[in-house]
């Protein structure tokens, strides 16, 4: 039998082998009222290992202009969000995942400190550029009106 995600995710955590992503990625047609209502009662990643961390990227998420909505994702997996991706992709089309910063700055990789990456300023401060640019997603998801990459249309 081949091994779960989650066995896969915790024996790459046990080697605290972890990254910080910058996600690019556009919403679905028809998957604004379904995220909306995920994010609303709190059942978002709902099952996975990856808890509260689906709630915590669309808070930071950004949309921009051209529909991109754009966020970080801290992710333990051997492959990029081998565990976060079946639940992002039931609203989203993943454009782009690549590394946030450069590995040999990352301090859990390093080993200079371990699971550095759960609460890193590397996030935070790639965050606040971040959350400079385009638009708070939440805001635009919430919005009846037009706005690129989130449709008014009722699904």
């Amino acid at each position: 039998m081949p091994p779960s995600r989650c066995s896969i995710v915790a024996a790459r955590a046990r080697h605290n082998q972890s990254m910080r992503y910058l996600v690019t990625a556009r919403l679905l047609d028809g998957r604004r009222r379904a995220l909306q209502q995920a994010i609303d009662d709190g059942s978002l990643g709902a099952g996975s290992i990856a808890g509260d961390e689906y709630q915590r990227n669309m808070e930071a998420a950004r949309l921009h202009p051209d529909g991109r909505v754009q966020w970080v994702e801290v992710c333990y997996c051997p492959t990029p969000l081998l565990e976060e991706r079946p639940y992002w992709e039931e609203y989203f089309t993943l454009v782009k995942v690549q590394d946030a910063h450069a590995r040999t700055k990352c301090r859990d990789l390093n080993g200079s400190e371990p699971w550095a990456c759960s609460d890193c300023d590397c996030t935070a401060r790639l965050e606040d550029r971040l959350a400079a640019r385009g638009r708070r997603f939440l805001d635009a998801l919430g919005t009846a009106g037009t706005t690129a990459g989130c449709t008014p249309r009722e699904d």
